[in-house]
């Protein structure tokens, strides 16, 4: 597997999409930097990765996988990685409407309930590694991906909801889930996230009191939805500013900052510097990795 995704990557500089999946490779360990993560399955083949969600840290290395089921805001960095070691990983969106289908053929099953947050690491056992390679192989031939990759992807879907991950995973497919009401909310934040949110108008659209809308959304986030909103502003109000530093207090407002204190003070809160100098920190970071 280390040897494919190394040779797929290579033609790449970033990461590589192919086929409903991506595989990525760097020499280099990376600065944390946040971005709001989708559902994925993401397996490491070789190096090691760190995701933070607040203050919860997740490491995982070669042989190891992290889920995601919902929308979430991490802060994430490659911490190992060399030339002779280059860092390889494949990722694979997971489905919601494809384990909704699995659970219908799979039948009943006494499940325990999911209640912590919506994301986890685990070891990947030889079963999920064989479907993972076997996915990869079917680039060798391109007549056999629109023939054979949906039932491979079908087929990690399926491992994973057989292991270790499996009462986090099988949300996913549950319209009545914790995990479904709390991607409703997230859908609504991230559509006006850069304007005021009334907690009761987000609770009343996703059909829940206040109280359980809370509850939910901090187990499944570790966060408020106002504090995931904040966090949703300077992440996107980051990326604004490495690509183009320009005037500060014109990106805070931006995403949703009236007042330009406001912006830096809570910028600097997140990301350990003012906005100005911590963009022009890592546009000299990137500039030494090129």
């Amino acid at each position: 597997m280390r040897y494919r995704i190394a040779r797929l990557a290579a033609s790449s500089p970033g990461p590589l999409w192919i086929e409903g999946f991506t595989v990525f490779s760097t020499e280099c360990v990376t600065e944390p930097l946040g971005t709001v993560t989708e559902p994925v399955f993401a397996l490491i083949a070789q190096g090691a990765k760190r995701s933070a969600l607040g203050d919860r840290i997740f490491d995982y290395h070669a042989g190891q996988y992290l889920v995601v089921t919902v929308d979430l805001p991490l802060t994430s960095q490659i911490t190992h990685a060399t030339p002779t070691e280059p860092f390889l990983a494949f990722g694979l969106p997971l489905e919601p409407a494809l384990i909704a289908q699995l659970l219908m053929e799979a039948g009943p099953v006494g499940a325990r309930p999911h209640d912590g947050p919506a994301i986890a690491t685990s070891d990947a056992d030889d079963k999920l590694l064989d479907a993972v390679v076997r996915l990869l192989c079917l680039l060798d031939d391109p007549r056999d991906i629109p023939v054979l990759a949906r039932d491979v992807r079908r087929e990690i879907h399926w491992r994973l909801l057989n292991g270790p991950q499996a009462a986090l995973v099988r949300q996913i497919g549950l319209a009545d889930s914790r995990l479904t009401l709390v991607a409703h909310a997230i859908e609504w934040i991230k559509t006006h996230y850069d304007q005021v949110i009334r907690i009761d108008d987000l609770a009343s659209g996703v059909g829940v009191s206040v109280s359980s809308l809370n509850r939910h959304f901090r187990a499944a986030t570790a966060m408020s939805p106002l504090q995931y909103q904040k966090q949703l502003r300077l992440q996107k109000a980051r990326i604004q500013l490495i690509a183009a530093p320009g005037d500060v207090a014109a990106i805070g407002h931006t995403v949703g900052y009236d007042s330009p204190s406001q912006f830096s003070r809570e910028y600097r809160r997140m990301f350990g510097a003012p906005p100005g100098q911590d963009a022009a920190r890592l546009q000299t970071v990137a500039s030494i990795q090129e």
